[in-house]
């Protein structure tokens, strides 16, 4: 392989490695509030490309379309946490698992029902699709914008999470909600905000995701919800900057397994999966994992 074929596959493994990335943050936040994995997360940034989709059919810009889309999104994930978890905050763990569950099929079928299971072609402005010449290297424009995107919303989410009131709450209440409400922490409107700010940045997720691979169906969700939840773990669970290191260590891997064993495309899925297996064997908290003990 040349030196030019090398950079062409990194660029777009660290492009595929920053999408894995913002939607395991995701993940990741919520665990860390709620100790829950959100199996409906994979199909909230399902739901995304469709907002976005058809606020471009019914006449919107897409700049006005895709700002519009990470607000639905937003509210759409704080809709889940208050329908779907809050009820069950303090019943076992299996109770919420199984709801989990229960979201993520329900919004599936929902969206079988009333978008139909034919794919359909997403929006692609020309000015983020267009590529780019660098040498003899011919790379979109998104696959530059993508990490720089990742880049600058681990910043903010880092000086919110930090530097402000809300992300002193959000950890306050990753330590004891009970504590917390009796520090006068509104621990219910913190982990809404939580979910809305995991679902924004998987909507940002699913538009990148939308131009980038522009084919949308209501089961798009699941395998790339599978693999940003194995990233978050790899990463370690719970840990943010974690579940960015795990999402390009996916991402990476991934176009690097194509690229150099192309008799091997066809367990491209599978590397995930099998990634996983060697990370829980030889450290389970995952790469920047901490021990968490579980409250009983």
């Amino acid at each position: 392989m040349t030196m030019d074929m090398f950079l062409q596959h990194l660029a777009n493994g660290i492009s595929l490695g920053s999408l894995y990335a913002l939607i395991a943050i995701g993940y990741t936040m919520v665990y860390g509030i709620l100790r829950l994995i959100n199996f409906a997360h994979g199909d909230i940034f399902m739901m995304a490309t469709y907002f976005a989709f058809f606020g471009v059919l019914f006449g919107m810009k897409w700049y006005v379309a895709f700002p519009v889309t990470i607000i639905l999104t937003a509210l759409l994930g704080m809709l889940v946490e208050v329908s779907a978890y809050r009820s069950l905050r303090d019943a076992p763990k299996i109770s919420i698992l199984i709801s989990a569950i229960g979201a993520s099929f329900l919004i599936e079928n929902l969206a079988i029902v009333i978008f139909g299971g034919r794919p359909k072609a997403f929006p692609t402005p020309p000015i983020l699709t267009s590529v780019v010449q660098i040498g003899n290297i011919s790379v979109q424009r998104l696959t530059f914008m993508i990490p720089i995107v990742t880049v600058a919303l681990l910043l903010a989410l880092s000086y919110l999470i930090n530097k402000t009131k809300t992300g002193m709450a959000m950890r306050a209440v990753s330590k004891d909600h009970e504590t917390a409400r009796l520090m006068g922490v509104n621990v219910d409107r913190t982990i809404s905000v939580t979910f809305g700010i995991g679902s924004a940045l998987a909507a940002i997720g699913g538009i990148m995701w939308g131009l980038k691979f522009p084919q949308i169906q209501p089961l798009m969700g699941v395998m790339p919800g599978l693999k940003c939840f194995i990233a978050a773990v790899i990463g370690g669970i719970g840990s943010i900057s974690g579940a960015v290191t795990g999402g390009f260590i996916l991402g990476i891997g991934e176009i690097m397994l194509v690229a150099f064993f192309q008799s091997l495309t066809g367990y491209r899925d599978a590397f995930a999966f099998i990634l996983l297996i060697v990370i829980l064997l030889f450290k389970p908290t995952g790469i920047m994992g901490e021990k968490i003990s579980e409250k009983v």
